[in-house]
């Protein structure tokens, strides 16, 4: 055996044949980004003396080479100061390590990061702090030099990106401290935040051009960010498993959390890792080949941000051919044997050809990529099969529920809902939402249910609508001009309302009337925010359906919480509360990580039970079920054991969030007793509102395949509705 051989084979696994659709390019002022790295470095107090590194290490991480690969186009002032930042933070991220994860010192450690976002003003007029360390020195020299080419938008984001990054460091030493291993997709949300792709993300801004203000939080470029931003970690959990997992006893990379879950081979995980790694770039180019210039043309940007948004593209691409070919290089990472001998399938060598395999990219186009688009629709998949669901939170009924039975008629009448042809009252019977909205809200008034209730029928109502009407004739244009007329029917500001054209527009103008009238401006906007989330992610739903694509895992995860209208059920709960719990303890990823894992388990309850209805009656694609069977390969069976298996874990991470988080964000936060019982007061509304809705899947027979088989031909309409009239 060569030595290379011999060292790939002491390695815990083979590296898989990556997916690199884009070729490395090196930027010709390496050898100036390295020399100002150092001499910064040494400046700022990282080298001899600081306890992390010496120049030795600096010297074999060779970070002016990951930059000049990343960044291949900007200039030399850009790339020293970009350098300068990835030398700021695997510093810091050495520096945590040593100072806090070893010693799994908590109190310090937090200390520690409370300070460092003093060091970001946004008017880099006000004072900052003597820096106490080389992390402070460090950062607050950066932002000095950096913020003054860049808006105070972007400011904003690379600064709350900065910030994610520094403090879910807390996170991680809290599971390494428990010996907890996260499920796989707690791992990818917490991952892009700790893992610092999103930061980035920002410094690709910096080297190309910055993203629009109008656009910059949008779904397509916040999809081309996070689908970056998995990429890039994901590798690097392949090249790091050695290192972190065996040498520094890291809890927190992805081949170790699918070795867990799935109780395979450490070999296997790692190739299902590559798999999500490579959906995920498949992703990144469905989204900027399809989604950015339909947005650029919605949102009607100038030809100079159309210019923009691609040369920002352009760089994400960039720094994934150059991320990984500097992984192939450093030594900071187990890279032995990930370069194959390669013959002529194997496309061009020499530098900056490294990164690209042919062959690999081939097999993903015909194998991976192809996948997604093969699902024949309607095929006969029989009764769902519904497996062991546990709750361990109390079912509780509002006493008032026949009341809101019988008062949803009359409403659903005098709307229309009942009239246009999707729904009949059986439909309505069927899916019974008195009885959803009397297990999430046991508690409340009879005046509360009968909103509550409406709610839901006018949401679930929406929800069958759109594919229906729209998906049928594929039309996207009515569909959008469908939202944007929903959008007007909720004024934030006495903005007028047009005339309600259909039912879903009488259903939106009633609710709305009755749930905002008591609200502050800034509450009628969150509101509104929710509901436009949900209804613009079925546009989301209709574009796959028009190309027949099964979604990719991550993406359909992440949009299920939408289409479920998570959002706006997390509004109208936290309405109770009052301002006793301030915002930003809601915007904490403790609270964002209890929300999320609630949401997902209802969602995945949702997809289990409506299996047969979806894809044997509907046609449906979005069923995580079908989503798990198209990405794996898998039969029916298999699929609903591994979706399962995430129900169950996101279960727990719920009670583990409430056992071990919450007290820990209460106590940072210093919550008074008041405030501390409005948290736990809506930990209990968010566990009342998962025994609710699984009580509810079990119960109504619009799930039941009796009731499926006898309204066979009662999916379409007897006349289809007329989309609504434009406005003008």
């Amino acid at each position: 055996m060569t030595e290379q051989s011999t060292a790939a084979a002491s390695q815990p696994f083979q590296l898989p044949r990556f997916y690199m659709p884009y070729t490395a390019r090196l930027n010709p002022h390496l050898d100036e980004a390295r020399a100002h790295s150092t001499v910064w470095a040494r400046e700022m107090g990282m080298l001899e003396g600081s306890g992390v590194w010496e120049q030795s290490d600096l010297d074999a991480h060779d970070y002016g080479l990951l930059c000049a690969y990343t960044h291949p186009d900007c200039d030399g002032p850009a790339l020293s100061l970009i350098t300068d930042w990835y030398v700021w933070v695997f510093f810091f991220d050495d520096h945590f390590l040593d100072m806090f994860k070893r010693t799994n010192d908590r109190p310090a450690g937090k200390a520690h990061l409370d300070r460092l976002p003093l060091f970001m003003p946004m008017d880099l007029a006000a004072p900052v702090p003597e820096p106490r360390n080389p992390v402070e020195a460090g950062l607050a020299d950066l932002w000095r030099r950096t913020v003054p080419a860049m808006s105070m938008d972007w400011r904003r984001r690379f600064a709350e990106s900065t910030e994610h990054l520094l403090n879910e460091s807390m996170w991680e030493l809290s599971n390494i401290d428990e010996g907890r291993i996260a499920n796989p997709v707690e791992y990818i949300e917490m991952r892009r935040k700790v893992g610092g792709a999103p930061w980035s993300a920002g410094l690709v801004e910096y080297a190309t051009a910055e993203v629009p203000a109008p656009v910059a939080r949008s779904r397509p470029l916040r999809v081309l960010m996070e689908t970056f931003s998995d990429a890039v970690h994901l590798r690097n959990d392949l090249f790091s498993y050695e290192r972190e997992v065996r040498d520094e006893g890291e809890l927190s990379n992805g081949v170790l959390v699918l070795e867990t879950f799935f109780g395979c081979t450490t070999q296997e995980a790692a190739e299902a890792v590559n798999d999500v790694l490579t959906s995920r770039l498949h992703q990144f180019e469905h989204t900027a080949f399809t989604e950015v210039p339909a947005l650029a043309a919605d949102k009607g940007l100038t030809p100079d941000q159309v210019t923009a948004v691609a040369a920002y593209t352009r760089g994400l691409q960039d720094w994934q051919s150059g991320g990984h070919e500097w992984h192939l290089r450093s030594s900071r990472y187990m890279n032995k044997g990930a370069v194959r001998e390669r013959g002529p399938l194997h496309g061009p060598t020499g530098l900056g050809a490294r990164g690209t395999d042919v062959r690999a990219l081939f097999d993903a186009l015909g194998v991976e990529r192809l996948r997604a688009y093969t699902h024949v629709p309607f095929q006969k998949v029989g009764p769902s099969l519904i497996p062991d669901l546990p709750m361990p939170f109390e079912l509780r009924l509002n006493p008032a529920l026949d009341g809101a039975r019988a008062r949803l008629v009359p409403w659903a009448h005098a709307t229309g809902i009942l009239a246009e042809g999707v729904w009949d009252e059986d439909k309505l019977a069927a899916a019974d939402l008195a009885l959803c909205a009397a297990g999430i809200d046991p508690d409340g008034t009879p005046e509360a249910l009968d909103l509550s209730t409406a709610w839901l029928a006018w949401g679930t109502y929406a929800d069958d609508y759109y594919p229906l009407v729209f998906g049928g004739r594929h039309d996207i244009a009515g569909a959008k001009h469908c939202t944007d007329r929903l959008s007007a029917c909720m004024p934030v500001d006495g903005e007028p309302v047009p005339p309600p054209a259909n039912a879903m527009e009488r259903g939106l103008v009633d609710l709305w009337a009755r749930t905002a009238a008591g609200m502050s401006a800034e509450q009628r906007a969150t509101l509104k925010a929710a509901v436009e989330t949900m209804t613009e992610s079925w546009l989301w739903e209709l574009a796959n359906q028009t190309q027949n694509r099964v979604p990719d895992p991550v993406d359909y995860l992440e949009m299920r919480r939408a289409t479920f209208g998570s959002d706006l059920t997390m509004s109208l709960c936290r309405l109770g509360h009052g301002p006793a719990v301030p915002p930003e303890v809601y915007r904490s990823g403790p609270v964002r990580s209890l929300e999320n894992a609630a949401v997902d388990y209802a969602c995945l309850v949702n997809d289990v039970f409506s299996y047969q209805k979806e894809i044997e009656y509907e046609g449906e694609l979005h069923n995580a079920i079908l989503v798990v069977q198209t990405f794996f390969g898998v039969d029916y069976p298999t699929g609903l054991h591994i979706v399962h298996d995430l129900m169950t874990q996101r279960l727990q991470q719920f009670n583990h969030v409430v056992a071990h988080e919450l007290p820990v964000l209460c106590d940072d936060f210093g919550l008074d007793a008041a405030a501390r019982d409005a948290v736990d007061g809506y930990v209990g509304q968010l566990r009342n509102w998962m025994a609710g809705v699984l009580n509810w899947h079990r119960r109504v027979d619009r799930y039941r395949a009796r009731h499926l088989a006898a309204r066979a031909h009662g999916f379409l309409p007897d006349r289809i509705p007329a989309p609504p009239v434009r406005l003008r």
